[in-house]
């Protein structure tokens, strides 16, 4: 069976031009399946195993205590093998063909409340250039919903601070125009006109990104998560952040105050309703902890 799983490598890097870490995705959950059925299942040939057999390996996985996203990732492994197995007529059938991958659970998006938001956001003091630079990144952020990998990607006639509106380009190239209120504008613009010139003084740089580092260039991700790092140390904040806690912060607030799901939707640049819909079970769940909290017959 270990020569099949050499051929079925081969077969993924030459035919399929699978990428690195997928190859070695695939090899490493082959190779667990593969010795499964040798020293648990006494298989000693691929023509011999049944669906029975893959149902053992799963069950073996998630006693393991392998969660639902890990056991869907072997179904995929195990159903891509059995196929080449299959072309390859060295099995008669592919007893992967009625195995369902289980339903991931998704996990609930961790959010701040408002204040914790606020208490964040008053930590750039706005005083020199870095200060307003991180002031008007978590402001926008917050103001929009956007990612920060579209953070990143803004320019500076991408912004209209006037009309209070920015232009973002999301997955597959999708622009849209979100509004941002007057305190985004106003952290924007106080930006614009007295930091980011900061950043280009003074350098052989071009460069019409919004957001630069101290060397002048575009904002990178990790870039934007040093800072973001930095500035939750200082605010004390204990809740966990990510580069999105503001995004799913900015939508869950949104409908706590009564915002239509569908316009949430567009300014998230979700494609389907139902990634955004997460966030009405946060409030639902934020709901019922205050009422929990508060109510003196909960």
């Amino acid at each position: 069976m270990d020569d099949h799983l050499k051929k079925f490598m081969q077969f993924l890097l030459v035919e399929k031009r699978a990428a690195k870490n997928t190859l070695l995705s695939y090899e490493r959950d082959i190779k667990t399946y593969l010795h499964y059925l040798k020293n648990v299942e006494a298989i000693e040939s691929c023509n011999q195993v049944q669906r029975a057999h893959i149902i053992h390996f799963l069950s073996f996985l998630k006693e393991k205590g392998k969660s639902a996203k890990t056991l869907a990732r072997h179904v995929a492994s195990i159903r891509a093998f059995h196929q080449f197995l299959l072309r390859e007529q060295v099995s008669n059938q592919d007893p992967s063909v009625l195995i369902e991958p289980p339903k991931s659970e998704r996990s609930m998006p961790k959010v701040l409340s408002l204040k914790e938001v606020e208490k964040l956001l008053d930590i750039p003091n706005g005083k020199g250039h870095f200060g307003l630079r991180d002031k008007a990144m978590l402001e926008l952020l917050y103001a929009t919903g956007i990612r920060v990998s579209e953070l990143i990607q803004i320019d500076v006639d991408h912004v209209n601070v006037t009309l209070g509106f920015v232009t973002v380009s999301g997955k597959s190239n999708k622009e849209r125009i979100i509004p941002i209120g007057k305190t985004a504008a106003a952290a924007l613009k106080a930006y614009i006109d007295k930091g980011r010139t900061n950043f280009v003084a003074n350098k052989e740089n071009h460069s019409r990104a919004l957001f630069l580092n101290h060397h002048g260039e575009r904002l990178t991700r990790q870039g934007f998560w040093k800072i973001l790092k930095r500035l939750a140390q200082e605010s004390g904040i204990e809740s966990e952040l990510t580069p999105n806690t503001l995004r799913h912060s900015f939508a869950t607030h949104l409908l706590e105050n009564g915002a239509d799901l569908k316009a949430v939707q567009e300014m998230l640049g979700h494609a389907d309703i139902s990634t955004t819909q997460i966030y009405a079970q946060v409030t639902k769940t934020r709901l019922k902890d205050v009422y929990t909290k508060f109510h003196p017959r909960a």
